[in-house]
């Protein structure tokens, strides 16, 4: 995995727009009198999620002085969590998870297609500056290995052939049908429910 870095290129200014303020405020109001410096992480992702995908220097002050805080205790927080973006990762960020399940089942397929189709190195900003792609830890979805996400979906039972099909959409500006690429329903059985099989609703 890469190391993250604050971007060389930073813009001077940013606030959150009126969508981000509303979100923030609502957030913010659920905190006691005194604590409100505990929303940080929340704010750090609406920043984010304003900023196309990453968190620059600018925005980490801003959140810094609208809670009250040291700017240092911001910055901490955005490089000790690996969900926080530093530097430009374009519309679409793919991070395929090479942990122990997903890189049995074939995990090194799937950074092969993105090294195929993205870029050669990690956190390299595709040619058209839309998609990067990085390794990460354990995404929470073994039970559908291999599987990676792109900005805040799941796409699971995957293999290069898929992830190739899946990184064609996304570099053409399409979003892809997040979930299962084997067909089965969520987690259940590849082969389908073995058990339980007089309940309807189970």
């Amino acid at each position: 995995m890469s190391l993250k870095r604050p971007a060389k290129e930073q813009p001077e200014n940013f606030e959150f727009d009126s969508s981000s303020l509303k979100a923030a405020n609502t957030i913010i109001a659920k905190y006691p009198e005194g604590k409100q410096q505990s929303a940080v992480m929340s704010l750090l992702y609406i920043a984010q999620k304003q900023n196309n995908n990453w968190i620059p220097l600018a925005a980490m002050k801003y959140i810094a002085k609208f809670l009250g805080m040291p700017y240092i205790k911001v910055y901490e927080v955005a490089t000790f969590y690996s969900m926080y973006n530093l530097s430009p990762v374009g519309k679409y960020f793919v991070q395929v998870c090479t942990t122990t399940p997903c890189m049995i089942r074939g995990a090194n397929k799937l950074v092969e297609a993105c090294k195929e189709k993205i870029s050669e190195n990690e956190s390299e900003l595709s040619s058209d500056k839309s998609c990067s792609w990085t390794e990460v830890e354990c995404l929470g979805a073994c039970v559908n290995a291999p599987m990676m996400q792109i900005n805040d979906d799941y796409y699971e039972d995957l293999d290069k052939k898929s992830t190739l099909k899946i990184l064609d959409k996304i570099l053409n500006g399409e979003t892809p049908e997040p979930g299962s690429y084997r067909g089965r329903n969520n987690n259940a059985p590849e082969n389908g429910r073995k058990t339980l099989m007089d309940l309807k609703n189970a």
